[in-house]
């Protein structure tokens, strides 16, 4: 489903540039409520994957109601939530949830993996990207497919994180959206 690079889009001007891009997933972040709708159905008639991160829209509630919202009326492809009631809510609808791991200390680890245990997400996004060095481990306990994201700057930080079991890396910086 994912290229290596997942365009991490926040404004007008990178949204144009994904849009006439060859790659097919996006992740819309910092958008407001009321641009969504828009902006999805441009992408959707683009024949492009949509993800929202539910707790990076501007006045989005990032609950049960926020995602059934992105799921009914917008008819979004995922959702990259932190929420387990969101990601499990994706899992009942059949729309891909992404539960995201960030990673400040091990107690943020044990209740992140203590969560992901319970909810058994399909995809996880570990932040920042070098909490993917543990991404092999990550996979033991708990099967899933990991993206990785925050502060990826080169092209060796994609390579870094692919190496060590990302399927995939968020990044907002344009220059990096060329590794498909």
């Amino acid at each position: 489903m994912f290229n290596k690079t997942i365009p991490a889009i926040s404004d007008f001007k990178d949204f144009e540039k994904f849009i006439s891009s060859n790659l097919k997933v996006c992740v819309l972040l910092n958008f407001r409520l009321a641009q969504l709708t828009n902006l999805v159905k441009k992408l959707k008639a683009a024949k492009k994957i949509v993800f929202i991160h539910a707790e990076l829209i501007k006045g989005l509630a990032n609950d049960e109601d926020g995602a059934l919202y992105l799921i009914q009326d917008l008819a979004v492809d995922g959702i990259i939530s932190s929420k387990s009631r969101v990601i499990e809510l994706c899992k009942k609808r059949n729309v891909v949830g992404v539960y995201r791991f960030f990673l400040k200390d091990t107690l943020s680890l044990n209740q992140s993996l203590a969560i992901a245990k319970m909810i058994k997400p399909e995809y996880i996004e570990v932040l920042p990207f070098q909490g993917s060095s543990i991404i092999k481990k990550l996979k033991k306990i708990i099967p899933a497919k990991y993206l990785a994201g925050g502060l990826i700057a080169t092209d060796k930080d994609v390579e870094f994180c692919l190496n060590n079991g990302a399927v995939a890396v968020t990044t907002s910086q344009v220059e990096l959206w060329h590794l498909e």
